[in-house]
């Protein structure tokens, strides 16, 4: 019953609760002008009541029309027009007011300016300085390269930087604690959630200690990610310890979709050569001091080298952003690196929300990954909420003969997700895709592998928050040595790890339905 209160009155809800009684409090006062007009005309003007109902029926229709006709044409995912027609055509005038008010998500006008300038005088510090090609050229995988750099022209291709390998929350929580402890001139962190506890505990024990020496620490964390995690105050709690923290994108009570745009990246970076990415967060959970849902599987990979230039970029980038800044990026970048031998090539990546980035970065990086292998694709995942572009290219893959599995949790953090991700299982599988649920908890990594020569370690899930809405980073690896770990650690989890059958995607035919017709909103959400 506490946890149920806690659950209700935590400010998470009460943030989702202010932008319902907002929308509504925005409709009630349109519905309510139009009834005092009504009352006005009946009781002064009678003889010209029935017209003007008549002309607000006709104009309410009009715009139903015209909001239709206008998603039938725009430039989206197709998959979020029919949510939108479905909404417009049942609830009429209100379907009109929430396309008008949710559907856009392009950020505002002056944090794209603001994108655009940071980009063109600082995006030239992270161009790759080695002449030198790697040992193992990417070959059949250039592809997938120079398509990513077409998309998103920052995400360089470097050679020589030594990579590293996390299988658990664990392994990566020493190491971070560890290089954190050897920075001399800075510390950059932007993660999607911190939460108060004893490894968070221990990263400011850290962080607060290297403030005293003199070294700069700057961190971000999203608001409503860390909501119910952290005070809502405790960016200034931070700050007077003499960390330079940013709060990305606070939540405001107005009735907009632009809270749907959060920070999900996921970065460490220390002196400028040495950086780390992947699924965990900076919470007790991510490292299995608290279990809520099994044993926590999460990954991470750590970089030393030239390729730790796209991360300082990143992280400057939007942290200007967020704080309307336009300082000069060089003083981070070193101005020499160590070249790491037989370390194959990375290319780090950022995304988000377009225009400021290219469309569906992530999720064109996948699909090329999945067109381009011949052997096998082997994919770590939370959540499987995926469009038809994707699940086509899947099918697509798996009928070419190519190995394509994915591991999803079997204990899920999120019960609509797991129901939503339960629902594509059944194509899929007929399709040729093999399904595999991690029993001994849930899985977060967010990882894909390909024929033993090429893979993607980062943020981005597969889902429509993560390839549409936020802001995510990932590297593309070729020929790397983290990419032989990975391989080993997705080989163990699949010993311990159930495949799914036909039949049993079949099973609960009434809940499969309902997940069915939820799966027509989830691109909305």
């Amino acid at each position: 019953m506490k946890r149920t209160l806690k659950k209700i009155f935590s400010r998470f809800s009460l943030v989702g609760l202010t932008i319902v009684l907002m929308f509504l409090l925005s409709v009630g006062v349109i519905v309510a002008a139009i009834y005092v007009l009504d009352q006005v005309l009946v009781v002064y003007y009678p003889e010209a009541e029935i017209y003007v109902r008549w002309g607000l029926t006709a104009l309410a229709y009009l715009a139903s029309v015209i909001c239709v006709l206008h998603v039938a044409n725009r430039d989206m995912v197709p998959e979020t027009k029919i949510p939108w027609i479905l909404a417009i055509v049942v609830l009429n005038f209100v379907g009109v007011m929430m396309y008008c008010t949710f559907s856009f998500v392009r950020p505002p006008k002056r944090q794209r300016k603001r994108y655009v300038t940071l980009y063109t005088e600082n995006a030239h510090l992270a161009e790759p300085s080695a002449s030198t090609p790697a040992p193992g050229d990417p070959g059949q995988w250039m592809t997938t390269g120079e398509a990513l750099r077409a998309a998103n022209p920052a995400a360089n291709l470097y050679t020589g930087t030594k990579t590293q390998f996390f299988p658990t929350g664990e392994e990566f929580g020493k190491s971070l604690i560890a290089d954190l402890n050897t920075a001399e001139k800075y510390i950059f962190m932007e993660y999607f959630i911190i939460g108060k506890g004893k490894f968070w505990s221990a990263i400011l024990e850290t962080l607060a200690r290297k403030v005293k020496e003199g070294v700069e620490v700057r961190l971000i964390y999203d608001d409503i990610g860390s909501m119910g995690k952290v005070h809502f105050r405790y960016h200034k709690t931070l700050q007077k310890m003499g960390i330079k923290c940013v709060k990305f994108n606070p939540f405001v009570p107005v009735v907009t979709n632009i809270h749907n745009n959060r920070d999900h990246r996921k970065i460490t970076v220390i002196d400028g050569k040495v950086a780390y990415t992947g699924g965990l967060n900076l919470a007790d959970e991510y490292v299995n001091i608290d279990s809520p849902f099994g044993y926590w599987k999460d990954n991470a990979v750590r970089m030393e080298g030239e390729g730790v230039k796209s991360f300082i970029f990143m992280f400057l980038h939007l942290y200007n952003m967020q704080t309307r800044g336009s300082e000069d990026f060089s003083p981070y970048f070193p101005e020499s690196y160590e070249n790491f031998e037989g370390e194959g090539w990375i290319q780090p990546y950022g995304d988000g929300p377009a225009p400021l980035y290219g469309k569906h970065v992530g999720e064109d990086v996948y699909i090329n990954i999945l067109a381009s292998a011949r052997n096998y694709v082997w994919i770590m995942t939370p959540y499987l909420i995926i469009d038809y572009r994707m699940r086509e290219a899947l099918v697509l893959a798996a009928k070419r003969g190519v190995d394509v599995r994915i591991i999803t949790p079997h204990i899920p953090d999120k019960k609509i997700a797991f129901s939503l991700t339960r629902s594509n299982y059944l194509a899929l599988i007929r399709g040729g895709v093999k399904i595999f649920e991690y029993q001994p908890g849930f899985v977060h990594g967010k990882c894909f592998l390909a024929d033993d020569e090429t893979g993607v370690i980062g943020t981005i899930n597969l889902d429509y928050r993560s390839l549409l809405y936020h802001y995510e980073d990932a590297v593309l690896l070729y020929g790397a040595k983290a990419l032989k770990e990975l391989k080993a650690d997705m080989e163990g989890m699949f010993g311990v790890s159930n495949q799914l059958t036909v039949d049993e995607a079949k099973k609960n035919v009434v809940w499969r339905w309902v997940c069915e017709i939820a799966k027509i909103f989830a691109p909305l959400f």
